[in-house]
C-alpha cells in the first residue's frame, strides 16, 4: 500500500490544513541516520512530508495538526536513538547551543579517558603477553573503555536494531562487542582451546582502542564543524528586548517587544536599535541602516518616512508608529530567508556517508558469510576458526581511519588557512570551492572600504588658511559626511564658532569673527547668494562624474573649497579580480548604491558584470538564477544585507572586518578582509579536497585489502589466517596513515 508521502500527491484541501515546521536533530553521526530519522518521521500517523537534512542537522515537517504534534513527533524519533528539539523558536537556538556544548565536553571527556584507559592494553598485549596477569590487567583496563566509555555505541546499536536499521554504531558495537565477550570467554575458559590444541588469545586491545580512535575521530568532527545556530541567534539579538511606548496620555512606558501592536507609538532615544518596522510620527534623526542595505552612509529620516527593526537610531531621536510587529518585520523576514536558504540548500554528500550508508550491512554480511563458509569448509575446529575470522572482519572493517579521513584534514587545513588569513568551516565549501565558475561580490566593505572618506579638496587660490574654520564647523554637524570630513583633518587646529545651524537637506552655517561661513550641497550656497568660481565648479562637475559625493565650503561671498567623498576601492581589489578572471572565474557585482556608482566602481576594477539598487531578497534571488544555470556560486560579503545571499550561495565568504552574522552565515571567513584572499582560498581548497580523497584511500585500501585477508582468502594457498591482534594494529595503522597523510598538507605551498 503506497503512502501519503510515497506518492508525493496529497490533496491538501481533502485532508485539512497543514502545519510545517523545522525542528533541529540531535544524534545524527553520519548520513545513514539523516535517511533513518527521515523514513522514521515519514511512516508517523499524521505527517504529510518530512526531509531531514543532514548538513544544517534540522528535519524539515509537514503534519496534520489534529492526528499529531511535535512532542510526538519527538518521542517518535527518541524510539530509534535521535531527538527533536521542539522548544519556541526564542528559546530554540540558545537550548541547541547548550546541548552542543554539552555534548562537546563529555565527548572530549570520554576520549581521553579512553585513550588513557586503552595505552597500557595496547603495550601490555602487544610486548608483555606473558607477563603474570597479563589478560586480568587488559580486561581491567578495557572494560571502563567498552561498557562505560563506549556505551553509547552499544545503546543506540539496539535501538537501530529494534526498528530493523544500522548505521555506523552498529558497527562499532559489533566489532568491539564481539571482541571483548569473545576475550571474555578465552579468559575464562582457556581449556577449550588448548584441548583443541589452539592458544586461547584475548583482544581486549582491539576493542579498547577501536572505540577510543571512533571518540577521538568524532571529537574532532565536533570541532570541525561550523554552528550556524550562532547566526541565527545573533540576527535575532538585533531587536531590542525592551522598548519605550509612549500612551495616549503621554506618559513613557517600558514594555517586552513582544507586547508591541501595530498602532502603537514608540520613542528612540540616540544610539537604540529601532525595534519594529513602522513610520516616524514626530522628530528626525540620521539612521543607520546598514545592517539591512549594505550602505555605510546613515540615512536621514523625516515625518512619514519608513524604519526598520534592527536599524540603529544615530544622534537625534524621534517617535514612530509600528506598522509590522513580530514576525512581519523585515529584520523577522531575514532571519526566516537565512534558515530557509540553509535548510533548502542540498547538502554536499560526503563520500564517507555515502560509503556508510552500504558499509555497514555488506560487513555484516561479509562477517557472517565468513562464519558461515568456515563452518562448512573448515574441517577440524571449523567454528573456532570461523569465529575467529568473522570477529577479524569486524576489527579491521571498523571505520574509525574513515571517521578520522575528513576532520584531520579541515583541521589542519584550517590552520593553514588561518596562518593565511582566511577561516574555512567545513568540508562542504572545501568540496565545492574548487569548481566555483562564478563569484557574486557585495561592493560596500568587499569591494571597497565600506566607509565615506575624503578623496580629493581643491582650494580656491590653493590658499588652505580657512581649513581651521571648515574642520571646526563640521565638528559641529551630526551628518555622517561630516565625520569624514573631521576625519581627513584629524590633527589640523580648531577656532571658536558661534551660531551653528543644522540645515536639514542642506548642510548647515556658524559664525567666526563675525563672519558666516558654509558647509554643505550646492544648492546651500545658490540660496544664499554665494559665487562659486568656474575652476572650482568644473572639478565638482569631474568628481560627481566618477559618482563622488561633492561638498562646498564657502563665506558669506565666495566658495572657497570644494571636498570629494566617496568609498574607496581596497588596495587589493583590482589585482585579486583579475586573478579570479584568469581562473575562468565569472565575477559579478551586486549593490544597493545607485547606477552611476556601481558603473564607476565596475570600470574601475574591471568588473563586467554588475547591478545597481539591489535589495538583499534580490542578491538571494540572483544567486538562485545562476544556479539554476548549472553554475557553481561563491558569494563574497561583509553585510547583515549579505546573510541571505551568503546562506544560498554553494560557498558563501564573509569579509572578516564585516558584521558578525555575515562571518556566522558563511562558511569561509577572509579575516583581514583583502580580495586578494579568494584565489589563495580556492587554492587552498583544492590541496585540502585532495587530502581528503588520499584519507580516504587509505581508509578503503585497507579494508580492501584486509577484509579479504581476515576472512581467510589466503588460507587454502598458504595456510594464512589473519589473527584479530593484527587486525586492531592494522586499524590503527590506517588511523595513523590518514593523520600523517593531513599533517602534510601543511608543508605543501
Amino acid at each position: 500500500m503506497t503512502t501519503q508521502a510515497e506518492t508525493g500527491k496529497v490533496d491538501k484541501n481533502k485532508i485539512g490544513e497543514t502545519v510545517k515546521k523545522t525542528f533541529p536533530v540531535l544524534n545524527m553521526s553520519c548520513a545513514s541516520c539523516a535517511v533513518s530519522v527521515e523514513s522514521t518521521l515519514k511512516s508517523a500517523e499524521g505527517v504529510i512530508d518530512a526531509s531531514v537534512n543532514f548538513a544544517t542537522a534540522t528535519a524539515a515537517v509537514e503534519y496534520l495538526p489534529g492526528k499529531t504534534n511535535p512532542s510526538v513527533l519527538r518521542n517518535t524519533v527518541g524510539a530509534v536513538g535521535y531527538d527533536l528539539l521542539i522548544e519556541d523558536e526564542h528559546l530554540q537556538q540558545e537550548t541547541l547551543e547548550a546541548i552542543h556544548e554539552k555534548k562537546s565536553r563529555q565527548l572530549k571527556t570520554k576520549t581521553i579517558g579512553a585513550i588513557v584507559l586503552s595505552l597500557p592494553v595496547v603495550i601490555i598485549g602487544m610486548f608483555f603477553m606473558n607477563m603474570p596477569y597479563a589478560n586480568e590487567i587488559m580486561w581491567l583496563f578495557s572494560t571502563p573503555v567498552v561498557l562505560w566509555l563506549g556505551r553509547d555505541f552499544f545503546v543506540n546499536a539496539w535501538k537501530q536494531a529494534k526498528h530493523r536499521s544500522a548505521n555506523m554504531d552498529t558497527l562499532v558495537a559489533l566489532s568491539t562487542g564481539i571482541a571483548y565477550v569473545f576475550s571474555l570467554f578465552n579468559m575464562f575458559f582457556p581449556e577449550f582451546w588448548h584441548k583443541r590444541g589452539l592458544h586461547a588469545h584475548v583482544y581486549f586491545e582491539a576493542a579498547s582502542v577501536v572505540i577510543a580512535f571512533i571518540l577521538l575521530g568524532r571529537l574532532l568532527e565536533e570541532r570541525a564543524k561550523g554552528n550556524t545556530a550562532t547566526a541565527l541567534k545573533k540576527l535575532m539579538g538585533l531587536q531590542p528586548k525592551t522598548v519605550t511606548i509612549i500612551q495616549q496620555s503621554g506618559t513613557q512606558v517600558q514594555l517586552p517587544v513582544e507586547e508591541v501592536k501595530e498602532g502603537d507609538i514608540l520613542l528612540v532615544k540616540p544610539g537604540e536599535k529601532i525595534a519594529v518596522d513602522g513610520i516616524v510620527a514626530y522628530g528626525s534623526s540620521y539612521v543607520d541602516e546598514s545592517m539591512l542595505s549594505g550602505e555605510p552612509v546613515p540615512v536621514l529620516k523625516q515625518e512619514n518616512e519608513k524604519v526598520f527593526a534592527g536599524t540603529i537610531n544615530q544622534k537625534g531621536s524621534f517617535r514612530f508608529k509600528a506598522v509590522k510587529v513580530g514576525n512581519a518585520t523585515m529584520l523577522a523576514q531575514i532571519v526566516k530567508m537565512v534558515q530557509d536558504a540553509q535548510g533548502s540548500k542540498a547538502p554536499v554528500q560526503k563520500l564517507v556517508d555515502k560509503v556508510a550508508g552500504i558499509f555497514v550491512p555488506v560487513v555484516i554480511g561479509i562477517a557472517l558469510l565468513t562464519f558461515g563458509l568456515w563452518v562448512a569448509l573448515g574441517g577440524d575446529n571449523s567454528v573456532v576458526q570461523g569465529l575467529m575470522a568473522a570477529v577479524t572482519v569486524l576489527v579491521i572493517a571498523c571505520p574509525c581511519a574513515l571517521g578520522l579521513a575528513t576532520p584531520t584534514a579541515i583541521m589542519v587545513g584550517v590552520g593553514k588557512g588561518a596562518e593565511k588569513g582566511i577561516l574555512i568551516k567545513d568540508a562542504e565549501s572545501l568540496e565545492l570551492a574548487k569548481k566555483v565558475n562564478a563569484i557574486v561580490l557585495d561592493k560596500t566593505g568587499t569591494i571597497t572600504e565600506g566607509k565615506p572618506q575624503v578623496t580629493d579638496i581643491a582650494w580656491l587660490d590653493d590658499d588652505e588658511s580657512q581649513k581651521a574654520i571648515l574642520l571646526s564647523l563640521e565638528k559641529q554637524s551630526e551628518h555622517p559626511l561630516a565625520e569624514a570630513v573631521v576625519q581627513y583633518f584629524e590633527g589640523a587646529g580648531v577656532v571658536e564658532v558661534s551660531g551653528f545651524e543644522s540645515i536639514t537637506g542642506k548642510g548647515a552655517k556658524a559664525m567666526v569673527n563675525e563672519e558666516w561661513y558654509y558647509a554643505g550641497n550646492q544648492k546651500l550656497l545658490t540660496e544664499n547668494g554665494v559665487i562659486i568660481p568656474a575652476d572650482l565648479m568644473q572639478q565638482a562637475i569631474d568628481w560627481s562624474n566618477d559618482a563622488k559625493t561633492v561638498i562646498w565650503f564657502a563665506d558669506r561671498k565666495n566658495a572657497l573649497a570644494v571636498l570629494a567623498i566617496a568609498d574607496k576601492i581596497k588596495d587589493g581589489s583590482v589585482a585579486a579580480i583579475k586573478e579570479m578572471e584568469q581562473m575562468d572565474i565569472e565575477v559579478y557585482m551586486l549593490t544597493g548604491d545607485n547606477e552611476a556608482t556601481a558603473r564607476v566602481i565596475a570600470q574601475q576594477t574591471g568588473i563586467r558584470h554588475y547591478k545597481a539598487e539591489v535589495l538583499p531578497q534580490q542578491k538571494a534571488a540572483f544567486i538562485k538564477e545562476l544556479q539554476q544555470q548549472g553554475k557553481v556560486v561563491a558569494m563574497v560579503g561583509d553585510g547583515i544585507n549579505d546573510s541571505t545571499a551568503l546562506a544560498q550561495a554553494d560557498v558563501s565568504i564573509a569579509m572578516g572586518r564585516g558584521s558578525d552574522i555575515a562571518m556566522d552565515v558563511a562558511k569561509m571567513t577572509i579575516i583581514s578582509s583583502d580580495l586578494i584572499k579568494i584565489p589563495q582560498a580556492i587554492r587552498l581548497s583544492k590541496q585540502t579536497v585532495n587530502t581528503i580523497r588520499q584519507n580516504l584511500f587509505w581508509a578503503f585500501i585497507y579494508n580492501i585489502i584486509g577484509i579479504p585477508l581476515a576472512a581467510g582468502i589466503l588460507y587454502p594457498v598458504n595456510g594464512f589466517l589473519l589473527n584479530p591482534m593484527i587486525a586492531g594494529a592494522a586499524m590503527a595503522l590506517s588511523s595513523v596513515s590518514v593523520v600523517s597523510n593531513s599533517l602534510l598538507l601543511k608543508w605543501k605551498g
